[in-house]
């Protein structure tokens, strides 16, 4: 697997509600400083197990909640029109955005 394709996904399940969080793999226990505010881009929360960004798409599809940083993941959630380019954050220079299905 390249590593410009690698994502780190963690799937959360709670009833019939499933969050995933995905980051670039390459972001997983970063902390994003803007200002005063620090983002951490936690294992806790963003790690699980490493996949190719097809696979992290698949898994976006199919989820009710999304939480995304990192311009691999992003870049190609905007390419699947899954999230609108408007609709992305900057956070240190680093794009994070959220989809929540109604």
């Amino acid at each position: 697997m390249a590593k410009a394709s690698k994502i780190s996904v963690n799937i959360i399940k709670q009833g019939r509600h499933v969050l995933v969080a995905a980051c670039d793999a390459d972001l997983l226990g970063k902390t994003l400083k803007f200002g005063r505010v620090n983002f951490e881009v936690r294992e806790d929360f963003y790690g699980g197990c490493i996949v190719h960004v097809d696979e992290a798409v698949s898994m976006i599809r199919n989820a009710t909640n999304v939480n995304l940083v990192g311009s691999i993941i992003i870049n190609r959630a905007i390419k699947e029109k899954l999230v609108h380019p408007q609709a992305v954050l900057d956070i240190a220079g680093v794009p994070h955005a959220q989809i929540i299905k109604l």
